[in-house]
């Protein structure tokens, strides 16, 4: 197949708030003989993207890494356009892609040799982080750590689900919660919340959303909430709970990285149940959890979720193809990337931001 030499990105320039994103023109990489080269076709907008962007992490040491070459995006989905000498065996040219979070673990260390999460390989490389991510036409990835598309996903909707979806997913399996149990999603109306619920409903849980507004009502009882927690509206939102399940929910994700959700979710909880932190604030000072008196005595969980592993990637995208999970998608192309990150800082964005990479 014959390829350009040159590409658009987006590359980052600023830092802080004062951060843009430039279209610029620049070589197209050449996939080592472990690599494949991924035409990106779609690439979803994280909040993660925008996080890196704008510094937001900085304060807790997370900084795009110049190897990056300021090109962000970790939500890649496209078409091999080149393969790898040592990885022929793996892929051909023309099959369909997605570049993750997580572009390549060691495969050696104890994280990926237990079976049960690469995610913490202490040699990983992240795309947009430490290697250049998905806001390019063109990507190199390692081979053995790319996610296969299945057929019933468009790349528009796998692009959001290789981050997004998956946390959400993971979220959902991480608090524990059984079919016919209450799960409470904090942020239920945003572009991971919505998918949490759909994840949930999918699962067999009953969902209590929490978010503020009709439309986000609306939108969260017709993707499978069941009931709806208005918190512009509801003076104490924990009782509403307790109201509702009579003991408190079976588990709390909470999507939300406010102050307000991680102190109330403990509260929201029956005995035995399960806070899962997902929303990582940009404020150091924000704490999840309970006093101690109130954890020991009620038995509580409080963990932690970050995307996920190969296997999870590969059933998050299973519930699409069975038609189970449909993510709302806001399109937009690389110019339109300093918009979107604005609406998400506002609260604008419907659903997950979508960005047509490719002409």
């Amino acid at each position: 197949m014959s390829l350009p030499s040159t590409q658009k990105a987006a590359v980052k320039v600023g830092t802080g708030d004062a951060s843009r994103t430039e279209i610029r023109e620049l070589p197209v990489p050449e996939p080592s003989p472990d690599q494949i080269l991924v035409k990106i076709n779609y690439s979803g907008l994280c909040a993660s993207d925008k996080s890196l962007l704008l510094d937001e992490w900085e304060a807790g040491g997370l900084v795009q890494q110049p190897s990056a070459q300021g090109i962000a995006g970790h939500e890649g989905a496209g078409t091999v356009v080149a393969v790898g000498s040592n990885v022929q065996d793996l892929w051909q040219v023309g099959d369909r892609a997605g570049i993750k979070w997580i572009a390549s673990v060691c495969g050696k260390c104890e994280f990926c040799t237990n079976g049960i999460d690469e995610c913490h390989c202490p040699k990983q490389l992240n795309s947009g982080f430490s290697i250049a991510g998905t806001f390019q036409e063109y990507c190199a990835t390692d081979a053995r750590y790319a996610t296969r598309l299945p057929d019933g996903v468009s790349d528009a909707e796998a692009g959001p689900l290789l981050c997004g979806g998956v946390t959400a997913y993971t979220g959902c399996k991480r608090s524990g919660v059984s079919p016919g149990q209450w799960l409470v999603i904090p942020g239920a109306g945003g572009g991971l919340g919505h998918l949490a619920i759909q994840y949930a409903k999918a699962m067999g849980m009953r969902i209590i959303a929490i978010d503020g507004g009709d439309a986000k009502r609306d939108l969260c009882l017709k993707l499978g909430a069941e009931k709806f927690i208005d918190f512009t509206a509801c003076k104490d939102i924990p009782a509403e709970v307790m109201a509702i399940t009579k003991y408190g929910a079976h588990g709390v994700v909470v999507i939300s990285a406010t102050r307000q959700g991680y102190e109330q979710a403990p509260h929201m909880l029956r005995p035995r149940g399960t806070v899962v932190c997902i929303g990582l604030p940009k404020d150091g000072t924000i704490i999840a959890g309970a006093p101690p008196m109130m954890m020991a005595l009620r038995k509580l969980n409080v963990v932690g979720s970050v995307t996920g592993t190969l296997k999870d990637v590969e059933e998050c995208l299973d519930f699409t193809a069975r038609g189970l999970v449909r993510p709302i998608l806001s399109h937009g192309d690389l110019g339109d990337i300093n918009r979107f990150i604005d609406d998400m800082g506002a609260g604008r964005l419907a659903g997950r931001a979508v960005i047509k990479v490719a002409a």
